[in-house]
Order: structure tokens, then C-alpha cells, then sequence
């Protein structure tokens, strides 16, 4: 009997322990759907006959993620993404995978999105029911990826900024002002539906 009191007492103060520090149940199945809504949508690239990097669904997700997840699930959302594609799954762009893929023309923006993640999140937490900061916050975790992947893009294709740039941002940016826009609006829907579940 009082070993099963001993158990419950651990199990207890171990249930404490976690919950002080952020960490439930509900945040790592969260965190592990939206590092599974990366995987699937992440290899869904639409390649462009003049650049190498492709238009992707990975940031919206990111940006989906930073409204239900807190700064350091989200960011570790992305994280788990990447580890999995590092380790041989297909699910970056163009169902690509491995080292190989991450030291490619396009790794700058896979290590930027980390940034992105972290950047969204925290404006999203700090800033909760602002929509025009929700905008500000992705535009800049957006801007940041854009300068990872063309600051990459120069050094692994011995590029300047300027037809870097033309490359890997300016094709880019209409797409990528509809997806904040999209995500602005899907977000806090998103986030009062998760937040409803116990």
C-alpha cells in the first residue's frame, strides 16, 4: 500500500514538474500534428522554370503553427521537420531529403525558417488579438528567411545580391503577401479551436 501511495505521489509531483514548466500533453501532440502538417505539405513545391528555389508551402505552416503553439513548441515544431528530412524522409521541397539537400541551393531558407518559427511565435504570444502585428510578425520572420536563403544562395552559387535576389525574393513576394494574409485570417480561427479543447 504504500509503495502504490509512493507511485502516486511521484507520478504527482512529476504531473506538477511538468505543468510548471509549460510542458502538457496538449502542447506535444500539438507540436507533433504541425511537424506532421510540415511534413505533408512541405514536399508540395511548385517549381519555377528560371530559379531553383520553388514555391513552397512550408511557411504557411510555420505561420499557421505560431498561433497554436507557444515560441519554443513551434520552433521545435520546425525543428523535428528538418531533423526528419535530414535523416533521409522526403518531405522537403519537391519530396527532396538528406545533408545533401539542406547544403543545396535552397538550405539557407531551411535553417532561416527556424528563425521564422521563433520570430511569428513570439509576436503572435506577445501581441495575441492584434492582427496588424500578427502581419508585422510574419512579414519579419519572412524577411529573415528571404535573407538565410539568399545570403546561401549567393555563397553556394557564387551569385551577386542583386540577380540573387532576383532569384530567390522577388518571385516570391506576391505569393507570400497572400499567405500571411491567408494565415492572418485562418489563425486566431485556428488557435480559439485548439485553445477550446481541454
Amino acid at each position: 500500500m504504500k509503495s502504490v501511495n509512493q507511485s502516486a505521489e511521484t507520478q504527482s509531483v512529476s504531473t506538477a514538474a511538468m505543468k510548471y514548466r509549460g510542458i502538457t500533453t496538449k502542447n506535444l501532440v500539438i507540436t507533433a500534428m504541425m511537424a506532421a502538417v510540415t511534413c505533408i505539405l512541405g514536399p508540395l513545391s511548385l517549381p519555377l522554370p528560371f530559379t531553383p528555389v520553388p514555391i513552397s508551402l512550408t511557411n504557411f505552416v510555420i505561420y499557421l503553427a505560431a498561433f497554436v503553439l507557444t515560441w519554443k513548441y513551434c520552433t521545435l515544431s520546425y525543428i523535428v521537420y528538418v531533423l526528419i528530412g535530414a535523416i533521409g524522409l522526403p518531405v522537403f521541397s519537391a519530396f527532396g531529403s538528406g545533408i545533401d539537400k539542406i547544403a543545396g541551393p535552397t538550405g539557407g531558407y531551411l535553417l532561416g525558417f527556424v528563425f521564422t518559427a521563433l520570430i511569428c511565435s513570439v509576436v503572435n504570444q506577445k501581441f495575441a488579438g492584434k492582427i496588424y502585428m500578427y502581419v508585422a510578425g510574419m512579414a519579419a520572420g519572412l524577411f529573415v528567411a528571404y535573407a538565410f536563403g539568399t545570403l546561401w544562395f549567393m555563397y553556394q552559387q557564387g551569385m551577386g545580391l542583386k540577380q540573387s535576389l532576383a532569384l530567390c525574393v522577388v518571385p516570391f513576394l506576391i505569393g507570400d503577401a497572400v499567405k500571411i494574409a491567408v494565415a492572418a485570417i485562418v489563425g486566431p480561427v485556428l488557435r480559439k479551436a485548439v485553445n477550446s479543447i481541454q
